[in-house]
């Protein structure tokens, strides 16, 4: 099991147990499923995106978002590391009479280009890919699958100088990684340097704004 496998094994036994509908129930409580974290952002790009157009998720979680997005109207393929989220999400889109392509996929272990995509989406994942080698793939993940004019969204937690770790974490300033104990945890780079690391991936920042990010290939 990799290091972005574990935590998410826990979450998710805690969503199932619990009833709740998506991760960040699990850190904030409150809010249910139409209310993820970053449907005001999506909501703000939407209209200028191609209606209809192919969109893909990785790291979609129980898919909140890919379920607001199919609703617009998009095609939309959304997937996942863990088994149990897919799962949830596949009854969710059920109850809610939308239509997505639900799959369990490690995203630092791309399989072969099949789709490419007008939109490739982050929710709130990419903080959870830490080593070079890992986001590097990702990075060529995407880049691969959007089409020349496509656009990649991405919303990410940042450092934030007034966060707190917490004695069972430890932040290095140099590398921007989180560890818990020896194991990488999260990626909290500052806004410069996540907007170099996506330059040298290949993309071009079109806009930041906060925590969101939309880029296209450079």
């Amino acid at each position: 099991m990799r290091y972005y496998e574990v935590e998410p094994r826990v979450v998710y036994g805690r969503v199932v147990r619990e009833g709740l509908t998506q991760w960040n129930e699990v850190f904030e409580g409150g809010d249910r499923f139409a209310d993820f974290p970053n449907r005001g952002f999506l909501e703000g790009v939407v209209p200028g995106l191609p209606v209809g157009g192919a969109v893909l998720e990785y790291g979609c979680g129980t898919g909140p978002a890919a379920c607001f997005l199919a609703g617009l109207g998009f095609r939309v393929d959304a997937v996942d590391v863990s088994p149990v989220a897919i799962a949830l999400a596949k009854g969710f889109a059920e109850e809610r009479g939308v239509r997505v392509n639900f799959g369990v996929q490690d995203v630092c272990r791309w399989p072969e280009v099949e789709t490419r995509y007008d939109v490739v989406l982050d929710s709130y994942c990419l903080q959870n890919i830490v080593l070079d080698e890992d986001r590097a793939a990702v990075f060529r993940g995407v880049r691969d699958r959007l089409l020349p004019d496509g656009r990649y969204l991405i919303s990410t937690a940042l450092y934030d100088v007034d966060r707190v770790y917490g004695e069972e974490l430890r932040y290095d300033a140099v590398t921007g990684i989180c560890y818990r104990g020896e194991l990488p945890y999260r990626r909290h780079l500052t806004p410069s340097a996540l907007r170099a690391e996506l330059e040298g991936a290949g993309f071009a920042v079109l806009s930041f704004s906060g925590t969101n990010l939309v880029c296209a290939r450079a």
